[in-house]
């Protein structure tokens, strides 16, 4: 099958990486210096699993020169969602189906306002991979893991096709859930929760989760999260807040999220897409987020600066 990443970062370059390794046809989309390091070097992967190089690769930055693929995997940040769905028109055949595989819990109906439900399954993983270097992805972290099925929960051939292409690949668990929704507000409930308080803290997960005043914090963003999951009718287990934070103990001490490093850096973050998303939620639906707010409140002005909106 041809396959596509969308987003050649940490978390479409391991991915992709690993499906280019088992021998599946991968095309990347990249772009800048680092598009022009794989293709002169190849696209290279260090990994607490073990490093490998793809060589020769099928890099490029113009999806107009790609051809129609089976299938579309993409990776790139929340907010290149939209313009990313516009892009990739030229690779959607009609048998394409896309895969989407950000933090926040709106891609898939993005996606599919823009290139059709029926080209769209619901998706989420599980990394803490980043890019190290122009044509470096560094997988730094998290036994990796992907989940992905259909929007309405039926099972289906392309959603099976792509699992077996998966179980192919050691390194990657591969799950077809019965709600790939459910999956992808467990992913939330995590991410949001850690990614704010550990950019807010400016710490790893190991020392906010044992200080007992950001502990508190975090808890109540899980809890705030996960009352809006149940307000929008996903059915999230009765002990999803405890499991996430006996999950979240159970990480190593040292990690951090891709928002908390954007955000450390100075550059552009997934702030609205995650915190500012479940504050925007919960004033629609009428439900109190009092510690999202903070974290919004307290992580905006800089939010701003990166993106040149304020001075």
């Amino acid at each position: 099958m041809r396959i596509a990443i969308f987003g050649t970062g940490g978390v479409g370059g391991y991915f992709g990486g690993r499906l280019a390794q088992a021998g599946e046809d991968v095309t990347f989309i990249a772009r800048g210096a680092h598009l022009e390091a794989i293709q002169k070097n190849g696209l290279k992967v260090e990994s607490v699993q073990g490093n490998f190089v793809i060589k020769p690769v099928k890099a490029i930055d113009d999806a107009t020169r790609a051809g129609i693929m089976d299938i579309i995997l993409v990776a790139v940040k929340s907010w290149d969602v939209p313009t990313a769905a516009e892009a990739m028109r030229p690779m959607v055949g009609r048998s394409t189906f896309i895969v989407p595989l950000e933090n926040g819990v709106d891609a898939s109906d993005q996606l599919a306002s823009i290139l059709g439900q029926e080209h769209v399954l619901g998706g989420m993983c599980r990394i803490s991979a980043t890019l190290g270097a122009p044509g470096v992805i560094r997988h730094i972290g998290l036994n990796p893991s992907i989940a992905f099925g259909e929007l309405d929960g039926r099972s289906s051939l392309r959603a099976e096709a792509l699992r077996k292409i998966f179980t192919r690949i050691p390194t990657i668990t591969v799950e077809i859930p019965e709600d790939i929704r459910i999956k992808i507000w467990e992913k939330f409930l995590f991410i949001a929760s850690v990614s704010g308080v550990g950019a807010v803290t400016r710490q790893p997960l190991g020392v906010f989760r044992k200080v007992p005043e950001t502990r508190a914090l975090l808890q109540a963003s899980l809890e705030e999260t996960a009352a809006i999951a149940k307000a929008r009718g996903v059915a999230q287990s009765g002990d999803a807040v405890q499991s996430t934070l006996t999950f979240i103990d159970g990480l190593p001490p040292e990690t951090t999220a891709s928002m908390q490093r954007d955000i450390a850096d100075g550059s552009p973050s997934e702030l609205e897409s995650q915190n500012g998303a479940v504050v925007r939620m919960g004033r629609t639906l009428g439900i109190p987020t009092p510690a999202h707010e903070f974290i919004y409140a307290s992580l905006l002005p800089g939010e701003l600066i990166a993106r040149g909106k304020i001075t």
